[in-house]
């Protein structure tokens, strides 16, 4: 007899459907921000990526109804092109946020679909706030509902868990009804897709946009009265059965740790996959306290979770994408010295430096059963005997908004400032004062190009 599964579809649009950025504790609303400014940082340099010339030309050749605007390059085209554009934009240099409930990238999922639709209907930027929190809930229960089966399985939860969020974000925008909601979730989850297989390939930042878009579709489509299954995420054949061997309604539907899954969004200061951040700090921390000169290493271990086997582990990386998802070369950049942070740091001659060559092929792996998702212990032996070893987990959200912010905005201004010259700061500091009753409009424009 099979047992009847709790409706977590209804509960989750219920319970998204219910937040309004008057309730919303003060770090929830400070941490929307702080992803909304690190969103525009990442995704205006992204825009001049390879995958993203190529699909802004494909897309941009339809004549579209101009409804929304392109970040980080000239342009206006539908809502529904723009989210899969700067979707795609976003996530083009691998260096946006994560949150290990999806074990994906939250923001550039919802985030893009919620603004191209802002911008078309005109919401204020609180609406905004209150719609991104919201669809950042509903991603977060929704990939710990699958976790970790879906991940493991081979799906890229920023594509496919990030459409429903992607949806919810938007549905709320649009003040859709619990059941409506409910109803864009399933549209979302029946069009949710992305495989981990694509990594080191256009693909994978074409999953964000994918999301983005799919999320956006859906709202508007279960606002016009398209059905779906109300229990898409739980139903027999639903997005839970087919794509994940775990289902965990009590982890989607209990409490979050701070009040709010946005509270442990976790910010990326390297501009590699999050997984290998946690081993970059570690060896950091190791060239600080050994005061060892690369030459002097003789030896690398890595201690990492599982989850890194399938993620980041590629031993030989030929090209600057390849290398963001390799632990054994991001670790021995780190001990080099080098400057993991830089988007232009990762190129294809990179792979081929004979120092890093060295450190690279030094290294050995070991995965260890038990440890969170983003915790990395390194150890080094140099050529004199000694012995130094650290350990970073890079799945701790940090608990100073302050400094966080402070960071953040360090990282806006090494990013933006180079592609937009002065207008970088008065986009700053448009987007540091989000919040009130002004549209988003002003804040579209200054992040395109004129030319």
């Amino acid at each position: 007899m099979t047992t009847e599964r709790p409706p977590v579809t209804r509960w989750l649009a219920a319970r998204a459907s219910a937040i309004h950025i008057e309730d919303l504790p003060t770090a929830a609303v400070t941490v929307a921000r702080q992803c909304i400014l690190d969103w525009f940082a990442v995704t205006i340099p992204g825009a001049a990526e390879p995958a993203v010339q190529i699909l802004s030309e494909e897309l941009l050749s339809d004549g579209a109804r101009p409804a929304a605007s392109l970040v980080g390059q000239p342009g206006r085209t539908s809502a529904m092109n723009v989210a899969l554009i700067n979707g795609t934009a976003s996530h083009a240099l691998d260096f946006d946020d994560v949150n290990m409930a999806i074990l994906g990238h939250p923001t550039v999922a919802i985030l893009p679909g919620l603004l191209a639709l802002a911008e078309e209907t005109g919401a204020t930027q609180d609406d905004v706030l209150a719609a991104f929190v919201a669809g950042y809930e509903v991603v977060c229960r929704t990939g710990a509902l699958m976790s970790p089966g879906h991940y493991n399985h081979g799906f890229h939860a920023t594509s496919t868990v990030g459409s429903v969020g992607a949806a919810a974000a938007c549905a709320h925008l649009l003040k859709l009804d619990a059941e409506t909601s409910a109803i864009a979730y399933g549209i979302a989850a029946t069009k949710a897709s992305g495989l981990k297989s694509m990594f080191g390939t256009m693909c994978k930042p074409l999953h964000a946009g994918m999301a983005a878009q799919n999320g956006l579709l859906a709202a508007r489509l279960a606002a016009r009265g398209f059905t779906s299954r109300p229990d898409a995420l739980e139903c027999a054949q639903g997005l839970a059965a087919t794509q994940s061997a775990d289902f965990n309604p009590e982890e989607a539907m209990r409490d979050a740790p701070l009040d709010h899954h946005i509270a442990n969004n976790l910010f990326k200061y390297h501009a590699a996959c999050y997984l290998t951040h946690g081993a970059i700090e570690a060896g950091k921390a190791l060239r600080e306290k050994s005061a060892a000169s690369s030459n002097a290493i003789r030896s690398i271990e890595i201690r990492v979770p599982p989850v890194t086997d399938r993620v980041c582990n590629l031993a030989r990386p030929e090209t600057g994408l390849e290398a963001k998802f390799s632990l054994r070369l991001t670790v021995a950049m780190a001990l080099a010295g080098r400057d993991t942070s830089g988007i232009a740091t990762y190129t294809d001659d990179l792979t081929r430096e004979p120092e890093l060559v060295r450190l690279r092929d030094m290294a050995s792996i070991e995965f260890v059963d038990g440890y969170p998702e983003a915790k990395a212990d390194v150890a080094i032996t140099t050529a004199d005997g000694r012995r130094f070893t650290a350990s970073h987990d890079a799945g701790v959200a940090d608990s100073d908004l302050a400094r966080q912010g402070r960071k953040l905005e360090a990282k806006f201004d090494a990013l933006v400032e180079p592609v937009l010259g002065a207008p970088s700061r008065t986009l700053r500091g448009a987007l540091l004062g989000m919040g009130g009753p002004d549209g988003i409009a002003n804040i579209m424009k200054l992040s395109g190009r004129t030319q």
